[in-house]
């Protein structure tokens, strides 16, 4: 009997998704949060299993956010966030850096190109890594980019200390249990000194959040269930872990609190009226009623033909779920997917 995909994808695995979560958050207790914190590894693999090939048709093989000048494409933004952390964190030809959490690689590949370095992309999903491989290979980059399969929680026992002259995350960090516990091994394979850093952008609950209002409450927790969060945190506790682990912070900034015109939740609201350029009209339509609808529709009936795994479609319903929430979240302020910070681990540090 079969017991997964030929994608690598295990049969049951995505199907168990969804029940981490109580769908009714009233009936959310503390048990169910703990038993996502302790199986964050189950629940980010099945998430991944069934997001990934939904989120590079909805949105784009570089799995993160960004923001827009007016009238600027979406693939560019995309390629100027990515950019901006890379040049913040002084990235020179050579230097050996680690992507944390590396998706389907597309951030390692321009981020490869745009200062020629060496990137090791680590990813716990063996799904997506195949995807990066390939992709990667496909761009004639394999000689400067590998990927390894990894947890991030763990990298001193994969890697060894003080052997990465640079270590970056692109909102990939928020699917660990603890910021202490992920932050503290990057900590650990990073060179010290000045020159060495860790650039990350964290997906955080702002300081305007407050728990103790259901509302607030209900944002975080529908954008937990469509994005694979075990547990959203807010912003302060990001920079308290970085600091608590022996980093010094270079530089942080919520970059979604820019006062851009064009904010970055602007896809996600699928008004084609707002789309900045004719290229991207057909993004913003597929996050449209209309465009979810046809969507979500193909994907119902390729999985009862056996042409995507089961559970394909109730991830999807769930990442609809997370798109409204953020869209929500980010007009009140209340969530940011780019707290940015630039650390470097002291030359004396132990």
């Amino acid at each position: 009997m079969s017991t997964g995909y030929a994608d690598s994808r295990p049969e049951t695995r995505l199907e168990r998704y969804t029940k981490f979560w109580q769908k009714d958050l009233t009936r959310e207790s503390e048990a169910d949060s703990k038993n996502r914190l302790d199986k964050y590894i189950d629940v980010v693999n099945g998430y991944y299993d069934g997001a990934t090939a939904l989120t590079e048709y909805g949105w784009a093989q570089s799995f993160h956010f960004s923001r827009f000048y007016k009238g600027e494409g979406f693939a560019a933004s995309l390629a100027r966030q990515e950019h901006y952390l890379a040049s913040h964190m002084g990235l020179r030809p050579g230097m050996r850096v680690l992507d944390v959490g590396c998706g389907v690689g597309a951030p390692a590949r321009e981020i490869a190109r745009f200062c020629d370095v060496q990137i090791v992309g680590l990813n716990i999903n063996e799904f997506q890594l195949g995807r990066a491989r390939r992709y990667t290979e496909e761009a004639g980059l394999s000689d400067q980019i590998t990927f390894v399969k990894g947890d991030y929680m763990k990298l001193s026992e994969q890697f060894g200390q003080n052997c990465f002259d640079a270590v970056y995350g692109i909102e990939a960090t928020l699917h660990a249990p603890t910021w202490e516990g992920v932050y503290g091994e990057i900590f650990k394979v990073l060179k010290p000194g000045g020159v060495a850093s860790f650039g990350v952008y964290e997906w955080c609950m702002t300081d305007a959040w407050d728990p103790s209002i259901p509302s607030h409450r209900e944002l975080a927790h529908q954008i937990e269930i469509g994005s694979g969060i075990p547990e959203l945190r807010p912003m302060k506790l990001a920079r308290q872990a970085m600091i608590n682990v022996g980093f010094q912070i270079d530089h942080e900034e919520d970059l979604a609190d820019r006062p851009d015109e064009i904010p970055w939740y602007y896809p996600l609201e699928g008004d084609i009226l707002k789309a900045q350029t004719a290229w991207d009209y057909f993004t913003v339509w597929r996050m449209s009623w209309s465009g979810k609808l046809v969507t979500h529709t193909a994907v119902r009936f390729m999985e009862m033909l056996g042409l995507l795994p089961k559970g394909t479609w109730e991830v999807g319903e769930s990442l609809k779920v997370a798109g409204d929430a953020l869209v929500k979240a980010g007009q009140a302020k209340l969530f940011t997917p780019m707290f940015f910070m630039i650390s470097h681990k002291p030359t004396l540090a132990n």
